[in-house]
C-alpha cells in the first residue's frame, strides 16, 4: 500500500507539476500572443507612417521645378509678343476700317433712299404740272 500511496502521491505531484507547467505554458502563450498583437499594431502604425512618407516623397518629386529661361529664349519670346502685338494692331486697324466702310455704306444707303424719295416727288410734281397744263390747254379750246 505504501508503494501505491507513493505512486499516487508521485502521480499527483507530477500531475500538479504538469498542471502548473501547463498553466505556465498557457500563460506564456497568452503573453506572447498579446505581445505580438502590440507589435503588430506598432508595425501597422509604422507601415502607415511609412506609406504616408513615401507618398509625400513621390509628390515632392512630381512637383514641377521652374525651368530656367535663357536670355535668348526671353528675347525670342519678346520678339513673338511684339510680332503678335503688331498683328493685333493690324487686325484692329482692319476692323476699324471695316466699321468705317460699313458706316459710310449706311450713310450712302440713307442718302440714296432720300434721293429716290426726292426723285419720286419731283416726278409726281412734273406729272401734276403736265396734267394741269394739258387741262388748261383743253379749256382753251
Amino acid at each position: 500500500m505504501n508503494s501505491v500511496l507513493i505512486s499516487v502521491l508521485t502521480f499527483e505531484t507530477v500531475f500538479y507539476l504538469e498542471e502548473d507547467l501547463l498553466t505556465d505554458v498557457c500563460r506564456e502563450v497568452v503573453e506572447r500572443w498579446s505581445d505580438s498583437q502590440v507589435v503588430d499594431a506598432k508595425e501597422e502604425k509604422e507601415d502607415e507612417v511609412q506609406a504616408i512618407t513615401s507618398m509625400m516623397e513621390k509628390q515632392a518629386r512630381i512637383v514641377v521645378k521652374p525651368r530656367e529661361v535663357s536670355q535668348e529664349e526671353k528675347q525670342r519670346k519678346a520678339a513673338l509678343l511684339a510680332q503678335n502685338t503688331n498683328v493685333e494692331d493690324v487686325l484692329n486697324a482692319r476692323k476699324l476700317e471695316r466699321e468705317l466702310l460699313r458706316d459710310e455704306f449706311q450713310k450712302k444707303k440713307e442718302q440714296d433712299k432720300l434721293q429716290r424719295e426726292k426723285d419720286k416727288l419731283a416726278k409726281q410734281e412734273r406729272k401734276e404740272k403736265e396734267k394741269k397744263r394739258t387741262q388748261k390747254g383743253e379749256r382753251k379750246r
